[in-house]
């Protein structure tokens, strides 16, 4: 089962064997873990107990997934040689189960009601991507028309990561990880992720209105804007180390997962100056209770750095990996891709900013590599490519053939 399409709530209950594809389990707890890192943050930031409870359902369907495929490889393992193939396989469930696990912890930052200063909401939009609802009008330019009709990831840079909808009964529900082919229709509620510009042209399309970014709030403590600014850095860094702890098993990469050590550290790091601050914080604020959501939003997104490290230890260990996890990664809803830059073409001697790849394209270009050098992660609008760089990207399939044609390393994706 993918999560493309309707999502079907799962009660916890009695499990028992049954034959699934390892493949398609690996999948879809990748695109569903993924999904609630989005998902939970957004409860917060619209302070939503519909979302929050829906996170909480997904990583039930999470657990569920895990034990199935955990089961499934206990009975595929026949010999020593079998065991050692399939133990990174249960490092990624695991890893992925973590992920859904510390989305859920964060989602209960609302629905416990622990506590986030206000300031926090208008604060986060400020990450790489900010997180926005908006409601289709009813006559929005997007009615009726489906997601690649729009395609507003390659023009805006922005992306539709679920749909509210009203049912035929009248009730409203989810679709998780809209697909390509699903259509708009008037009263959807979206979930859109991308980059400010890109929301600022994508909502009034979307609404008839204009986009209004939240209106900062007066923080309690003078300096709240830099811890909030060292858990917006977390979540950047935390998310990025699970793009290219994907991508170093897909490739095989040592040096790709030695960068997702780095990044683990730093965000190890960058957790334990925010104790630090938040203890010398409390004496400061007159209710240091309202501080508990910001600590636990901080240990939920170091959990998911953790994570990452843990995808790729089987590439840091030089165990070569199942493979039926390079299959489910290239199964899944966003492809990660890794890409050389031919000399000549658009892409060659131009910056990331001047050819506006994400825009043109929806890629997000996570890391570069320029001949035997170390890799560079998160590369900015300033990072300059050069005819002969390696380059690893993450988006849509048509998104990557589009990065391929201008780089001029074309690969073909079937949709």
């Amino acid at each position: 089962m993918r999560i493309g399409r309707e999502h079907r709530r799962m009660v916890p209950g009695d499990a028992a064997y049954e034959p699934v594809s390892v493949k398609e389990v690996l999948a879809e707890m990748k695109d569903t873990a993924e999904l609630l890192i989005d998902l939970s943050y957004s409860a917060v930031l619209s302070g939503s107990n519909e979302i929050a409870r829906e996170v909480l359902a997904l990583e039930d369907r999470v657990d569920l997934l895990q034990l199935q495929g955990r089961m499934s490889l206990l009975m595929a393992a026949r010999s020593t040689e079998d065991a050692e193939q399939l133990a990174p396989v249960l490092g990624v469930m695991g890893a992925a189960e973590k992920i859904s696990n510390a989305a859920g912890d964060i989602a209960k930052i609302v629905l416990d009601d622990i506590g986030t200063p206000d300031a926090l909401r208008t604060a986060i939009p400020e990450a790489a991507e900010a997180l926005v609802r908006a409601t289709v009008a009813p006559d929005s330019e997007y009615v009726g028309r489906t997601l690649r009709e729009i395609n507003m990831e390659t023009e805006a840079g922005a992306r539709v990561i679920a749909i509210r909808r009203a049912s035929a009964t009248g009730k409203r529900r989810w679709v998780l990880s809209p697909g390509a082919d699903d259509a708009l229709q008037a009263g959807d509620s979206l979930l859109l992720r991308g980059p400010s510009g890109g929301i600022e042209s994508v909502y009034p399309a979307a609404t008839g209105g204009p986009y209004d970014p939240p209106v900062p709030v007066d923080p309690p403590i003078d300096d709240l804007g830099r811890a909030v600014d060292s858990i917006i850095l977390m979540k950047d860094m935390s998310e990025l180390a699970v793009d290219l702890a994907y991508g170093s098993v897909l490739f095989d990469s040592e040096g790709v997962a030695e960068e997702v050590r780095e990044l683990e550290a730093e965000v190890d790091a960058l957790k334990s100056r925010f104790e630090a601050w938040t203890l010398r914080a409390a004496g400061r604020v007159e209710d240091p209770v309202r501080l508990r959501g910001l600590v636990h939003l901080a240990s939920a997104t170091e959990v998911i750095s953790d994570a990452a490290l843990e995808i790729s230890e089987g590439v840091l260990r030089g165990i070569d990996a199942h493979p039926v996890v390079a299959a489910a990664i290239e199964e899944s809803d966003e492809v990660i891709v890794r890409l050389s830059v031919a000399d000549g073409t658009a892409l060659a001697g131009t910056t990331l900013g001047d050819e506006a790849v994400k825009t043109q394209t929806g890629m997000r270009v996570i890391a570069v590599r320029r001949g035997d050098a170390e890799w560079v992660v998160q590369p900015g609008s300033t990072t300059e490519l050069r005819g002969g760089d390696i380059i690893i990207a993450k988006g849509t399939r048509a998104g990557a053939e589009r990065l391929g044609e201008l780089v001029g390393d074309e690969q073909r994706f079937e949709a």
